[in-house]
């Protein structure tokens, strides 16, 4: 979905859409990343931190009854607010009855032109974490989690079947000509070998649209961002199961044989023959 300048009606807008994808068929369904606000990591401003609501709060009251009404299980990405000065990145997973199955905090936090989110958000603490939900065991992971084999690896050694990743990326205009192919097929690369290495399925969700972080009239300088839409659903070989457009929004269905990941790891047993004994220094930074 693209985002605009009042969350309020961000959060009606999102809640519109879970109940269209429930219409369709879905039996989950993901938000974007930090859907209820135009990306306002584009700039640091200690103003937008009352942005920010505790888990459970009134948003995710709204977000739970929307998975009961629908009998949804729905993943929705969070600006939480913990405690004064420690803020996260948090995807709530709520079951098709309305319960909160858990929460995971964003991991891995960028810091890049116009994605300044360390500013924002204090790293993850609960570690990968996948949840059983009436639909199945999921894991979600967020956007920049996206890029880290190690994260989609825990978290599918805990029995998720499918890795969702809510995500907030585009491309900055004036690279686009040059990078944006290149950029755009890299992030669609990665995530497909998650599901290949993992033998899971991926469901990745993007914004889309153009977006100068506007926030009830207060915006970030300079062009913005141009969020590329491309939200997909893979099977464990990486196939495309549905693809979404880089400029309209789209309710995004897709249908996952869960049974499928039992065939595929017999005949691709990469859990199997991974070497434990010998991994040990994946916990180094670097192996001088």
């Amino acid at each position: 979905m693209s985002c605009g300048p009042e969350p309020a009606d961000n959060l009606v807008k999102a809640l519109d859409r879970v109940a269209d994808a429930a219409k369709v068929g879905a039996h989950v369904v993901c938000l974007a990343e930090l859907f209820q606000t135009q990306y306002f990591c584009q700039r640091e401003d200690a103003a937008l931190f009352d942005l920010a609501e505790p888990i459970p709060g009134p948003a995710t009251e709204k977000l739970a009854a929307a998975a009961r009404q629908n009998k949804v299980v729905l993943v929705s990405s969070l600006f939480e607010k913990r405690a004064p000065g420690v803020y996260h990145n948090t995807a709530a997973i709520f079951d098709s009855d309305g319960a909160l199955r858990g929460i995971y905090r964003k991991m891995h936090i960028p810091d890049d032109p116009l994605y300044y989110e360390k500013f924002y958000f204090t790293p993850g603490d609960l570690g990968f974490k996948a949840f059983d939900t009436s639909a199945g065991k999921i894991g979600t992971l967020v956007c920049w989690d996206q890029w880290y084999p190690e994260g989609a690896r825990l978290t599918a050694l805990q029995g998720a079947q499918v890795l969702f990743y809510p995500t907030a990326i585009g491309w900055h205009p004036s690279e686009k000509a040059e990078f944006g192919a290149s950029q755009h097929d890299a992030w669609r690369t990665i995530q497909r070998s998650h599901a290949i290495a993992n033998g899971v399925f991926v469901a990745v969700v993007n914004r889309v649209g153009l977006e100068t972080g506007a926030i009830r009239g207060n915006a970030a300088s300079g062009v913005g961002l141009e969020f590329w839409g491309g939200s997909f659903l893979c099977d464990p070989f990486g196939r495309m199961i549905a693809e979404a457009p880089h400029d309209k929004e789209e309710v995004l269905v897709g249908e996952v044989d869960l049974a499928a990941v039992e065939d595929v790891r017999r005949n691709w047993p990469f859990l199997r023959d991974r070497r434990i004994d010998s991994y040990s220094q994946i916990t180094s930074r670097l192996i001088d």
